[in-house]
């Protein structure tokens, strides 16, 4: 029996430990839910989404100790809440929007007149889901909701990082026999994961460029599908018409806050030239008030680094970009409480030659760059390998949108930041690395968990297949 250790991130303190699930154990876990999961696709839609509606009900009544482990896992408090909170609106969002998203497609003709065609979506079976440390219950189930709605079962594996929450959310799942059939999670390490990937029917991943294409290339081999939500390099515009309290509130928040600890965090500025000395001293301005969650948990809005070695690879980029000639205007520096904190960084005399502005940061860092024109911001944004949001501000919505439409990057929030945080009903595929596989938001992220199966009838008097070729 291995051990896992797992550090606290606002002690310090390795004061937790759990046993690594093994291939075999993933393996069996697999083979469980697969046996099951015919049964609960044969059910009627209603029926599950009720089933759901139930475990919803199971969660919410174990919400405080879900909720005291997550804060053990996460080191924040309000954001731990908040996690738990919006996965119980999931059944509810799973209700108002699988429905249609499941319904069957009414009967149409084919070019043949006598010809007609409808469609059944067919559940994969068992969904793999791997899910990251940085949002431990959201980024565990956001998926998985849909993928039961559809009639699949599903196995999560969630990071070893951040493993208490697991005990009593199993607890909740054993709470609703329909779920406890079709629903297991596995706490494990990498290896966990690998036969994971090794056994499902389909996987969705999401985290690092780097294990997902581990991810991807095993699926591959396997030929299931794979839907990988990976890195973020997200992008602010700000144009020389835009509001800019407005847009220095959005991004700056956007940028720090859960210590910019998220795929969608804002991650670097560009800035009009004509009004980029105003929206960089409101910037730092407002930095400055942005406190951390110590010594009170429930104060502050930057809590600590969750993954504790990601605080040294933030600090690399800060002083590699100063090497550079960068300006560090407030923050910038480790905060050692046990656990590890830095304070809302603002940078500028950046660059692209320095990786705060190209590679992945992970941490509440906002580095500022002027541009002269539309065209070079655009360009701007586009030097990137990742494309998965962006942000663009200016004086109308539509001056917005024209500038937008030129990014590559799969969701732009307009006069705003970080919509995909809360807003879910629009897909959005990524650019570049920063994901592969149909997008987890409207209805694709119910379809993406079924195959379609085309059913076409001849409604005529003879086959059209003929009897002899020649």
């Amino acid at each position: 029996m291995a051990l896992i250790s797992v550090r606290n991130p606002y002690t310090g303190e390795t004061d937790y430990q759990f046993e690594d699930a093994t291939p075999e154990s993933i393996a069996n876990a697999a083979d469980r839910l697969r046996s099951n999961q015919p049964a609960w696709s044969a059910q009627s839609l209603d029926d599950r989404l009720q089933a759901l509606q139930v475990f919803a009900g199971a969660i919410a009544a174990r919400r405080d100790e879900i909720t005291a482990a997550l804060v053990q896992d996460t080191g924040r408090q309000a954001v731990a809440a908040l996690e738990v909170e919006a996965v119980i609106s999931f059944a509810a969002r799973a209700a108002a929007v699988a429905p249609d998203a499941l319904a069957k497609p009414p009967a149409r003709q084919a070019q043949i007149p006598s010809i007609e065609g409808t469609a059944n979506r067919i559940p994969c079976g068992l969904v793999g889901n791997i899910s990251p440390w940085n949002f431990p219950l959201i980024l565990s189930f956001l998926d998985t909701f849909p993928a039961l709605a559809a009639g699949n079962a599903v196995l999560i594996k969630p990071s070893e990082i951040t493993p208490r929450w697991i005990e009593p959310m199993k607890l909740a799942i054993d709470e609703c026999p329909q779920i406890s059939r079709v629903l297991d999670i596995a706490a494990g390490s990498g290896q966990a994961g690998a036969a994971l990937v090794d056994n499902a029917d389909a996987i969705v991943f999401t985290g690092s460029v780097a294990t997902g294409r581990k991810v991807a290339e095993r699926a591959a081999q396997r030929l299931i599908p794979a839907f990988l939500e990976l890195g973020g390099k997200d992008a602010a515009v700000v144009l020389a018409s835009a509001d800019i309290d407005r847009a220095v509130h959005a991004i700056t928040f956007c940028s720090v806050q859960s210590a910019g600890q998220a795929c969608q965090s804002i991650e670097r500025v560009y800035v009009a030239q004509e009004i980029y000395d105003d929206f960089v001293r409101k910037a730092v301005a407002l930095a400055q008030t942005i406190g951390i969650n110590y010594p009170d948990i429930n104060a502050g809005q930057v809590g600590p680094f969750i993954f504790h070695d990601q605080a040294g690879k933030v600090l690399q980029q800060i002083a590699a970009a100063k090497g550079a000639g960068a300006a560090v205007l407030t923050g910038g520096e480790l905060l050692n409480h046990g656990g590890y904190w830095i304070k809302p960084t603002v940078l500028t005399e950046v660059d692209h030659s320095m990786t705060v502005m190209t590679e992945e940061t992970f941490g509440p860092v906002m580095p500022i760059m002027p541009f002269e024109s539309k065209a070079e911001a655009i360009q701007l944004v586009n030097d990137s390998r990742y494309g998965l949001s962006a942000a663009v501000f200016a004086g109308t919505d539509d001056e917005a949108r024209s500038l937008a439409e030129h990014l590559r990057a799969g969701a732009i929030s307009i006069n705003d930041a970080a919509l995909t945080v809360l807003i879910h009903e629009f897909e959005h595929d990524a650019f570049g690395e920063s994901g592969l596989g149909a997008s987890r938001a409207g209805k694709s992220a119910y379809t993406r968990f079924t195959r379609e199966q085309a059913l076409m009838t001849n409604t005529g008097s003879e086959a059209l297949v003929p009897t002899t070729l020649g």
